[in-house]
């Protein structure tokens, strides 16, 4: 990947976003663009939400009336996405992420913030590029397989110890 631009938006107030977790998102983003071999200029969205939010969200586009942990706004299809006419760049699509819910899931499974928040934008971003785990078995199966291959390079396996130092 040449380069993508994430763009971060914290439209809560009820989770104290870490220092360096901006850092991790785009790192993220950026390796699963460079283990898919995508190139070129790309664009992503990254909105930080509170439980609320997120299930207004689930509710008005996938009419699921309860909070989530991430969700997706793919802009593309077979590979082919709109492009910014200022930059040039693929628009890959929008990601929102409940802030409350990641805190949350990070306690249940017994492992960092940082690893939550990696794990559900590398999931997402794998949803922008058209993978989705609901299809079958086997697509989940390979989700699940480049989600951990992806975690794993950026040292946040399932039994990492990244913390962040922090509050922004």
């Amino acid at each position: 990947m040449d380069s993508v631009k994430v763009y971060i938006t914290n439209r809560q107030k009820d989770v104290k976003i870490p220092t360096g977790t901006r850092l991790l998102i785009r790192r993220c983003c950026h390796a699963v663009l460079d283990m898919e071999g995508m190139t070129g200029v790309a664009e992503v969205s990254v909105s930080f939400l509170n439980n609320k939010q997120i299930r207004e969200l689930n509710l008005e586009y996938r009419n699921i009336d309860k909070e989530t942990d991430v969700l997706s706004f793919p802009m593309g299809e077979n590979g082919v996405y709109d492009t910014n006419q200022e930059t040039g760049a693929k628009v890959l699509g929008d990601i929102a992420i409940s802030v409350e819910k990641a805190t949350e899931q990070a306690e249940i499974y017994g492992h960092s913030f940082s690893r939550e928040i990696g794990f559900l934008t590398v999931h997402s971003m794998l949803h922008l590029l058209g993978y989705d785990h609901e299809v079958s078995g086997i697509e989940a199966m390979k989700m699940r397989e480049k989600e951990e291959e992806v975690l794993a390079k950026l040292g946040l396996q399932r039994d990492s110890s990244y913390v962040l130092e922090s509050n922004e």
